[in-house]
């Protein structure tokens, strides 16, 4: 797996330590088994905001700290120039870039969403957390699997829903999709 969730791993790792959860503890709040969030700490395998955002909201952890390892410092604003904003990519099908990562006590997480397509029998990936969540397709065409329904979106095309529904998007027609994610 690539470094970046390596390093993702290692601060969720740490943050258990320091707080002295159990994983039995963590995987409760992450809606997963205890092996299974411990895969998760051992940066072996993808790491799904979700799981970050619901380890944020409980442990009053920013997801930035989270997933980018800096801590936001700025209270009444933060500018994001165009390619500036920290990254971190999941896999190699997912990039996300935070657009307010240096503001603290965010009541929402902006991301610009970079998914590679993939190939067609490969099964899209699921995933839930607490909140809601706004995306907005800025670039391709992009299927949005959410709570067992297929939704196609086009450039332009936008959706808003209860992020705590099973969800996930996969890049269509052989092209990269960009979108705007906000998660709440």
């Amino acid at each position: 797996m690539n470094e970046q969730i390596q390093q993702i791993a290692a601060r969720l790792a740490g943050l258990r330590d320091a707080l002295e959860i159990t994983p039995e503890e963590i995987a409760q709040v992450c809606q997963l088994t205890p092996a299974q969030y411990l895969e998760l700490e051992s940066g072996t395998v993808d790491i799904p905001v979700g799981v970050l955002h619901r380890v944020s909201q409980t442990y009053g952890i920013d997801l930035t700290t989270l997933m980018f390892g800096d801590d936001p410092k700025m209270s009444t604003y933060f500018v994001t120039r165009l390619g500036k904003g920290v990254t971190v990519e999941r896999s190699k099908a997912y990039k996300y870039q935070g657009l307010a990562a240096g503001f603290a006590g965010r009541k929402a997480d902006p991301f610009l969403v970079t998914v590679h397509p993939k190939p067609e029998e490969e099964p899209i990936t699921l995933n839930s957390h607490a909140g809601e969540e706004f995306n907005f397709v800025l670039s391709g065409r992009l299927l949005v699997r959410l709570n067992g329904k297929d939704l196609i979106l086009n450039e332009g095309d936008s959706i808003y829903f209860n992020a705590e529904l099973p969800h996930g998007m996969k890049a269509l027609d052989d092209k990269k999709v960009s979108f705007l994610a906000i998660i709440s």
